[in-house]
């Protein structure tokens, strides 16, 4: 039998993030479940339901180690939208403005024919696009 924490600890391990109570409590609810996209306000609420206590400040603090640790990726949907997802392999995503959800495209499913030359001294390292919708209008 698996202790509660076990996952979330060996996340933290693996990338050198020393396991404090508020990135476990954090680490816990975002990869002991399937892939998901989750913004900064709804894993406040979700670890408060747990009875923890961690500041918005701190999960967004925690969420940015996090991104540059390699446990999740950061998708900017807007100046004002910010999701954080754990799925860290190379996909894009179709964002549901109205419905305000977040859903993966497979890189295969999305064919990008040319990019920018890079500027002297630089390299492309990857390339992330999301492809925004709303609902059509009558």
């Amino acid at each position: 039998m698996t202790r509660p924490f076990s996952k979330a600890l060996r996340c933290l391990q693996d990338v050198g993030l020393r396991p404090t109570r508020q990135r476990l409590a954090l680490a816990k609810l975002l990869f002991d479940k399937d892939d998901r996209h989750i913004t900064a306000e709804l894993l406040h609420h979700e670890v408060s339901e747990t009875g923890a206590k961690v500041s918005l400040a701190t999960i967004y603090n925690t969420l940015h180690q996090f991104v540059d640790a390699g446990l999740l990726k950061e998708v900017i949907i807007n100046s004002n939208r910010t999701y954080f997802d754990t799925n860290t392999s190379d996909h894009h995503h179709i964002y549901m403005n109205e419905e305000d959800i977040l859903q993966d495209i497979s890189a295969d499913d999305l064919i990008i024919s040319s990019l920018p030359k890079a500027p002297d001294g630089k390299k492309i390292s990857g390339v992330s696009v999301v492809v925004h919708m709303e609902n059509m209008r009558d």
